[in-house]
């Protein structure tokens, strides 16, 4: 349930920057027609793209719709295909949590830079993406190696 929710909420923050990317694109393609100069318009559109990548990328990684090379995950069946999975799991968790801790850090160093057109923006709510999306990536697979384990013993619970 908890996990539905953060998807979710994941989601529609992706979907709302991608709102946000597509708006600022096609007014910086209207401003440029019509001769007038928007300078903001790059940072927002590259900074909006920014957050619904992160976003995205850790909702596809739930879904273990991700990038994967899964040539022999697909050869095994039963017990080896999920120890092969809590394997990925186990790497994918220790990748993740390095993204939050490094991600956090980023964030902390950057956080009172401004942006060049905006200067009012600090680049901190750019980089909070970063730890968010280590967070939940953690918070996924951790979920996916309790749904693993669970079916090691039998015990098998839809998420």
């Amino acid at each position: 349930m908890l996990i539905r929710l953060l998807e979710r909420t994941q989601t529609t923050i992706g979907i709302l920057f991608l709102i946000v990317f597509f708006i600022t694109i096609v007014y910086q393609v209207i401003t440029r027609f019509i001769g007038v100069s928007a300078i903001w318009t790059g940072e927002v559109a590259t900074y909006s793209f920014i957050w619904a990548v992160f976003m995205g990328a850790s909702v596809m990684l739930n879904r273990r719709e991700h990038f994967q090379f899964d040539l022999l995950l697909k050869k095994l069946k039963g017990k080896g295909k999920s120890s092969l999975t809590l394997v990925n799991d186990v790497i994918i968790l220790g990748f993740s949590s390095a993204i939050t801790v490094f991600g956090a850090q980023a964030m902390i160093n950057f956080w009172n830079y401004n942006w060049v057109s905006i200067p009012q923006l600090k680049m901190g709510y750019v980089w909070i993406a970063v730890p968010i999306m280590g967070l939940t990536m953690s918070i996924y697979t951790l979920n996916h190696i309790i749904q693993n384990l669970k079916h090691f013993s039998g015990k098998e619970v839809q998420q």
